[in-house]
């Protein structure tokens, strides 16, 4: 299947499905494995798909529904664990009674922040194979290429409606929207929290944000240089093929810490009535319930539970836990809890920055977003499927979030239809979720980039900090990240000495795979093209974008 960008929405044109008979092409290091373990894999996969068949045969010849939930920016042990909740003070008891029903993926890797980790799971590849290893906060005029092809189109190709709520951030241009990436009815937010709870006259007044509105404009020469929220797009719904809106703000309207409320309040509200919609269908369906909360970073007109904590996120974490209550409570309601998987898990660690007064720090590992340190890429992580997967068990084998794309797949009977034409990094980690048995797991390293630069490298239970440009691998550091969670005492000389060696093997055969199968740009283009009713200030603000860009070229 190859897109083309036809005005607002993408045309699906079939291409020879020949080459879909071939194997999914992989990094290095998993050819390593398969290898050594190739006649066991076999043997699995005859089981994992004896397995997927007696689920068929049970649920009326049907895949299962799949529901994705991704939390924004949650370290791990904060969700799951009472006793961690304790030591936090607070409560998510849904959460946690989910999580006894469902399987912990306890070492599951993500990307350090938002938009890597969300494209890694959505096309089962390392974000910088796209270009898309960074993180945009305001306009930007880039996105997740129309080349991509996600897992919501790889579902819809094997006959499920998907839907998409919440949070996207992966793109400002039109093929990366929602809609134009393989779902058929999406309302998201165009950016993301930055945008949303700091640049607007609350978090001014509060201090969240300093230099937008509160100076003197009388030593200022460049009207352009800060940002206005109220003239960005901000929410937008479509179905795929058809219009896109922006949708509850007016012209001249200004974004507001309330506004923001109502914003994630609707989400829940869409969130729940997409779910009703859906189970009514004939059809296996593919539900991506994105929140925008606990991210909230103005005290402006708060309310809901509270906690000792008392913490911005941790009071909003606490609200969500009992939405994703409700959310639970209505797949019982309308039936389709036993027949549908449903994964629960953060996008990357706590925003460090906003500690203590967003009410997390780092609990077990050390850093957060936008660190490669575990604290950054370490998250909690559920997957529950009654009957299939074992209620609250674990596993302890190196996951990485772009797996859940090929895994997903896979359970949904539909992993004939990934590319076959491009890397993809996700490996199928069907049978040690299935079985419960880390064994049978097909990854054991991960590759740790900062955007478009590898900085760490996992293997085992060892890790590796990488030299930077003109440093000594001989001073890199090496870490057991079973004994030290910190990453505070290197054990450099008792692993370099045989392993230092190794691990630069393994970045330098991830580098040749590169240059056979080459990274590729991320969309450009006019920031908002093809959404219908852009406000007057939302169009004085892509023009303000776009002179800025031109300036390069003067």
């Amino acid at each position: 299947m190859r897109r083309i960008l036809a005005g607002a929405g993408l045309i699906l044109v079939a291409t020879a499905a020949g080459a879909q008979d071939a194997p999914i092409i992989h990094d290095a290091e998993y050819y390593i494995l398969e290898a050594q373990h190739a006649a066991q894999w076999a043997e699995d996969d005859v089981a994992v798909d004896a397995a997927l068949a007696r689920f068929r045969e049970g649920n009326g010849g049907k895949s299962p529904n799949i529901v994705n939930i991704l939390i924004d920016d949650i370290g791990f042990g904060d969700l799951g664990i009472p006793e961690l909740n304790a030591v936090r003070g607070y409560e998510t008891p849904h959460i946690n009674q989910f999580s006894d029903e469902a399987m912990r993926m306890v070492r599951m890797y993500t990307e350090p922040s938002c938009t890597p980790t969300r494209v890694a799971q959505s096309t089962g590849r390392l974000p910088v194979r796209t270009g898309m290893g960074d993180t945009s906060v305001d306009i930007s005029g880039f996105g997740l290429p129309g080349s991509e092809v996600t897992l919501a189109e790889v579902l819809k190709q094997a006959g499920y409606n998907t839907s998409h709520v919440g949070k996207w951030h992966m793109g400002d241009v039109a093929e990366a929207f929602a809609t134009n990436q393989g779902f058929d009815y999406a309302q998201h937010a165009i950016h993301q929290q930055g945008q949303l709870t700091i640049f607007n006259e609350d978090a001014i007044r509060e201090q969240v944000s300093v230099g937008i509105s509160d100076f003197d404009p009388a030593y200022t020469l460049d009207d352009l240089f800060r940002p206005d929220s109220s003239a960005m797009m901000t929410v937008v719904e479509g179905e795929a093929g058809g219009p896109i809106r922006e949708i509850r703000m007016e012209p001249g309207e200004r974004w507001t810490a309330a506004k923001y409320d109502e914003m994630n309040q609707a989400f829940q509200d869409k969130a729940m009535e997409e779910l009703e919609r859906l189970a009514a269908a004939d059809e296996p369906f593919f539900l991506q319930y994105w929140p925008m909360v606990p991210l909230d970073n103005t005290r402006a007109g708060r309310d809901g539970p509270e906690s000792p904590n008392g913490g911005l996120y941790v009071d909003k974490m606490q609200m969500l836990d009992g939405w994703l209550g409700s959310f639970f409570e209505k797949m019982e309601e309308v039936g389709v809890a036993d027949n549908t998987v449903v994964i629960l898990m953060g996008d990357n660690g706590h925003f460090t920055k906003y500690s203590p007064q967003s009410g997390y720090t780092p609990m077990v590992f050390r850093g957060g977003k936008g660190d490669t340190t575990e604290g950054g890429v370490r998250v909690d992580s559920f997957i529950r499927w009654p009957g299939m997967i074992g209620a609250d068990t674990m596993i302890n084998n190196i996951i990485h979030v772009s797996d859940l794309y090929t895994t997903l797949a896979r359970f949904a009977g539909a992993d004939q239809y990934i590319p076959r034409d491009r890397l993809v990094d996700g490996v199928d980690q069907s049978a040690s979720i299935l079985f419960e048995d880390e064994s049978k797991g097909r990854r054991d390293h991960v590759i740790i980039y900062s955007i478009a630069t590898p900085k760490a490298i996992v293997k085992d239970k060892l890790k590796l900090n990488l030299p930077g440009a003109g440093e000594s691998a001989i001073l890199a550091n090496f870490f057991d990240i079973f004994r030290d969670t910190h990453e505070k005492y290197p054990v450099s000389t008792e692993v370099g000495a045989w392993g230092g060696q190794e691990f630069q093997r393994i970045l330098k055969r991830h580098l040749g795979r590169k240059e056979m199968y080459p990274d590729i740009p991320p969309a450009m283009g006019v920031p908002y093209e093809g959404i219908e009713n852009i406000r007057p200030e939302t169009a004085a603000a892509v023009e303000a974008f776009l002179l800025k860009q031109s300036s390069v070229t003067k």
